[in-house]
């Protein structure tokens, strides 16, 4: 096991490593530069241009490292379903965004539609080959509630919930990935202790991947992983969540990703119902930055907490 552990790791950092100098040149030649929005913080306005969609690097290394490290047992095609089906959402957002020069990429409905897609094939092989039931798992109480039907909207929840918050952290250079990197370090842990094995290589793989990809993306970032790495590295992570039936545990371990996409619920709700702002701009990393934080301070914080919140979840276990 340690050994599948291991390989799964060094293949996903590996083919990041060696691909990305050849990579990212190509980015540049295909003008596949990042867009900055003009009302976030001025100091941004430098980043514009840095080539986007690295994720494609991230995905294949995660793909490629679990494809020969893993048994291709039915939960390790699931979960590589899932992350893939988001990569594909992600890829062409990012493609309609920076190809088409179309600012607003895919519609919101194109990507409920293609998430709930993913949802319903998750539930289907989940319920009718992997044995997963309906109950959920109460961490605190360590007791497990059936919410029927409910729980099948809760998959999407979590599908949706996790892939757009993920998406959102993607705002400060190496800020997703590190947390990620974190977040899955925890999981191949609860992986194992609940005897997912096959998916804790997964997970180990994406521990790699995110790694190796902060050679190019750490400040100042040569490279972004763009929609179409954060989308998909959400719907990794919804993924482990749900194949181990610790949906809860999630947002636990998961807590600045919570925050994250809270923040920005938060802010749009007070903005609409009383003209105020909560904080001085969302997600909540730009809060800090307009409050006087170096890019890289806000990063190294909420990788902090964010590895604060892994322990407490472990510890709920």
């Amino acid at each position: 096991m340690e050994t599948s552990l291991l390989m799964a790791a060094v293949i996903a950092a590996g083919f990041i490593l060696i691909t990305g100098p050849f990579f990212i040149p190509e980015l540049h030649k295909l003008k596949f530069g990042q867009s900055i929005r003009e009302e976030g913080p001025k100091s941004h306005q430098a980043k514009s241009g840095t080539p986007t969609m690295g994720g494609i690097m991230i995905i294949l290394g995660i793909t490629l490292g679990t494809a020969i490290a893993a048994p291709l047992s039915t939960e390790i095609m699931l979960a590589l379903f899932i992350m893939l089906g988001h990569f594909v959402l992600g890829f062409l957002d990012d493609y309609i965004k920076v190809v088409k020069k179309r600012n607003l990429g895919l519609k919101a409905k194109q990507k409920m539609l293609g998430q709930i897609i993913i949802a319903v094939v998750t539930m289907v092989i989940g319920t009718r080959m992997l044995g997963i039931d309906t109950s959920v798992w109460l961490p605190i109480a360590n007791t497990s509630v059936n919410i029927g039907i409910g729980y099948y909207f809760l998959v999407l929840f979590v599908m949706v919930g996790a892939s757009n918050a993920v998406n959102l952290t993607d705002g400060l250079d190496g800020l997703a990935s590190g947390t990620m990197a974190i977040a899955a370090s925890a999981y191949a842990v609860v992986c194992l202790l609940l005897g997912h094995n096959d998916l804790a290589i997964f997970c180990v793989a994406i521990v790699g991947a995110c790694l190796a990809f902060l050679r190019f993306n750490a400040h100042p970032a040569k490279v972004f992983m763009g929609d179409t790495g954060s989308l998909a590295l959400g719907g990794a992570f919804a993924a482990v969540g749900i194949l181990t039936h610790t949906e809860v545990l999630l947002a636990v371990i998961g807590l600045i990703f919570v925050c994250e996409a809270l923040s920005v619920i938060i802010q749009v709700i007070s903005f609409k119902t009383t003209g105020k702002r909560v904080f001085r701009m969302s997600p909540i990393h730009h809060h800090f930055e307009l409050g006087g934080w170096s890019e890289w301070k806000v990063v190294f914080v909420f990788w902090a907490v964010g590895l604060l919140a892994s322990v407490a979840g472990l510890s709920l276990l």
